[in-house]
């Protein structure tokens, strides 16, 4: 992925947060209340989210009883993450972290229970940002945790459609997506435990995802 579209992808969100506040409503989505299971069978304490956004699922995790850690490249999303945790009595559990995807993970070896990332990883990144990224994600996350991750995928109707940039990159209505092959969640599940690969539909079209559950093995 170019500089140039990573900086126009972060100029986007930036208004979008802006001019739709709280655009993903309250309620937190399936694949975060997926995550919290599995973690809860983990005995999961402290969780990192990528992509937060305005912090629906960072919120409702830690309404769970969740110390979670929530990244997002946008300063807009993040602030009402912020206020939303201090309206809802949540600020001890829930910490912002402004974080480029595109740069390495500001936590120590295996100083996390859990990692979560919803369509984070199908944003604009290179399939070689992607797998530094997932490489991150192995080195925090402590041994027996589960990475959950969602992500868009080669049988969505935008796949192909509006402007490429290459790599499984289509730009749709100002929105830049990587699409997943399933070889690629193969490629990133290497020397991980691959507990599943779940398909499902979201809004509208509908979207087309992948859910991935895997663990960092304890061997």
């Amino acid at each position: 992925m170019s500089e140039g579209l990573g900086a126009d992808q972060r100029e986007h969100w930036r208004n979008v947060y802006a001019r739709n506040p709280h655009m993903y409503g309250a309620e937190p989505s399936e694949a975060a209340r997926h995550a919290a299971r599995v973690w809860a069978e983990r005995d999961a304490r402290t969780v990192l989210e990528l992509g937060a956004g305005h912090g629906r699922d960072a919120l409702w995790l830690a309404d769970q009883g969740l110390t979670v850690h929530a990244t997002d490249f946008s300063a807009t999303g993040l602030e009402q993450l912020s206020e939303a945790a201090e309206k809802r009595g949540l600020a001890d559990r829930v910490t912002p972290h402004p974080h480029d995807a595109r740069e390495p993970l500001p936590w120590d070896d295996a100083s996390v229970d859990g990692v979560f990332a919803h369509m984070l990883l199908c944003m604009a990144l290179s399939t070689e940002q992607i797998r530094a990224l997932v490489g991150e994600v192995r080195r925090v996350l402590r041994p027996g945790g589960a990475f959950v991750y969602t992500v868009r995928h080669t049988g969505d109707a935008h796949y192909g459609a509006g402007t490429s940039h290459g790599d499984d990159i289509y730009e749709h209505g100002g929105f830049a997506v990587h699409f997943f092959g399933r070889e690629l969640v193969g490629q990133l599940a290497e020397g991980w435990d691959l507990d599943e690969v779940h398909e499902f539909s979201e809004g509208e079209l509908p979207r087309r995802l992948w859910r991935v559950t895997m663990s960092r093995p304890t061997g």
